[in-house]
């Protein structure tokens, strides 16, 4: 009997698909539109390539703003026609309004709708393509997991909910010592002397190993896994797709040889890239702070009314080395906030003023920290920093925790646009892990996917 495996497509695939039909989409219903109705706002040429090169550019670009190229939305109906419009209004706007690299605006208004009409209805026929076909059951890929019993659901709930496309089908206990084999939930549980004929009968296209019992692996699963090896059957180590699925590394799978698992990016250490990074970083702050000082009447009105306490406050917090620091903020809580003491700030904290819930909102409440990037305290894209207080209480519970400090703290960083906000130590947990993540995968790209989400947050009033 024959392996029929399915065809199934990463994550990293799916989203080069997702950009790359989108740009042919869009140019292909331009051409069609302009040869069948002699369509001249946008038309190809040799002398006019850059129209195009941006055309392509603005719908990547806002098509990551608003969250196009996030499969969980890219797998949703009601997301997908919101993500489309915005992106759609977005690209033509920006478009029309750029200067020298698109086309003169046409005197006749007409020819505005047609081009506005022509990018979304290409953009939603392509995405609702992919949501009926490409998103379907026939391309996801099914799992089977080896592990120990306690660790299925925890395994689970990790990686399907990264990739909706992923699929854990069953699972084989590795506890040399139980010898029961109870289902858990949809996912059956199956004796190791059936493995191979499972593997083969559901086309399983990959067997993730997340044992942290050896003694589990017995010498007869061994050779049954060199089997399916051979036979072409992918075998992951579960942290390398914990972290490849979820963007986050396994600190809670990881011993203390953690420096196999996530040796530091050399973007920690390279002068260009920090200078680079720098320069950036000054610019960006000088601007920030140029728009605070124009807010701050505003801000200083609904402080008076409805935060009645200062205008600015600080707090020390742990930056790079361990060093503290004093950190900048426009007021958001009422006074003696933490007169009891200091906890984590919750979701619907009572502490937290109407205005100030406004001010975090928007994010606005940060713009004084671009004082201290200015002074280098802090970056632009980082680990947030944390109180004294809870560096030294998680760090005490928590391996790798203050790993974190060895680079600076940021204004936003990978966990803040990936998660919401801690309100314990767990969350502290996951925190560090997407924390970690950065600082091992640290590029040029992901600080551009990182602003990209940001902008996101703020557009979609998620700031915490």
């Amino acid at each position: 009997m024959s392996n029929q495996k399915n065809i199934h497509f990463e994550i990293s695939e799916r989203k080069v698909l997702l950009r790359l039909f989108d740009v042919v989409f869009v140019l292909s219903a331009m051409y069609l539109v302009g040869f069948l109705f002699h369509f001249k706002y946008f038309t190809f040429s040799a002398t006019n390539y850059y129209w195009t090169i941006l055309l392509a550019i603005y719908i990547n670009v806002f098509g990551a703003v608003f969250e196009m190229y996030s499969l969980q939305v890219a797998s949703n109906h009601f997301q997908v026609l919101k993500s489309t419009v915005l992106t759609t209004t977005a690209t033509v706007v920006f478009y029309l309004l750029t200067p020298v690299f698109s086309p003169q605006l046409p005197k006749n208004r007409l020819q505005l709708l047609v081009f506005y009409l022509t990018v979304f209805i290409a953009l939603y026929t392509w995405r609702m393509i992919y949501v009926q076909f490409l998103a379907s059951n026939r391309f996801v890929q099914k799992v089977l997991l080896i592990c120990d019993k306690e660790q299925v659901e925890e395994l689970i709930l990790g990686l399907e909910s990264a990739d909706p496309h992923y699929k854990i089908i069953g699972y084989v206990k590795s506890d040399a010592s139980i010898t029961d084999n109870l289902e858990h939930h949809y996912i059956r549980c199956i004796k190791r002397e059936e493995l191979g004929l499972f593997v083969i009968e559901n086309g399983i296209s990959e067997l993730v190993v997340a044992s942290q019992k050896t003694d589990g692996i017995t010498a007869d699963l061994y050779q049954q896994l060199l089997q399916l090896l051979e036979s072409g059957i992918t075998i992951r180590e579960y942290t390398q797709v914990y972290e490849s699925k979820t963007l986050r590394i396994a600190v809670q799978y990881i011993a203390r040889d953690f420096y196999r698992f996530f040796p530091f990016s050399r973007s920690n250490q390279n002068k260009l890239y920090l200078s680079i990074l720098r320069v950036f970083e000054i610019g960006l702050s000088l601007l920030g702070l140029s728009i605070g000082l124009v807010l701050v009447p505003v801000i200083f009105i609904g402080n008076v009314f409805w935060n009645k306490g200062g205008l600015f406050y600080t707090q020390e917090r742990v930056g790079k080395d361990g060093v503290v620091f004093k950190i900048i903020k426009f007021r958001t809580m009422i006074e003696n906030a933490e007169i009891k003491g200091a906890v984590f700030t919750t979701t619907n904290d009572s502490r937290i003023t109407k205005f100030g819930k406004f001010l975090r909102k928007t994010r606005i409440d940060e713009f004084p920290q671009f004082i201290n990037i200015v002074k280098g305290e802090m970056a632009v894209i980082g680990p947030r920093p944390e109180r004294p207080y809870f560096v030294k209480k998680i760090a005490e519970i928590m391996p790798f925790y203050e790993t974190r400090h060895i680079i600076k703290p940021g204004l936003t960083g990978w966990a803040q646009v990936n998660y919401s906000y801690g309100e314990k130590i767990e969350d502290s947990l996951i925190k560090l892990q997407y924390d970690l993540y950065y600082i091992k995968h640290r590029s040029f790209y992901l600080d551009l996917s990182i602003t990209f989400k940001t902008i996101s947050t703020v557009l979609f009033y998620r700031g915490q």
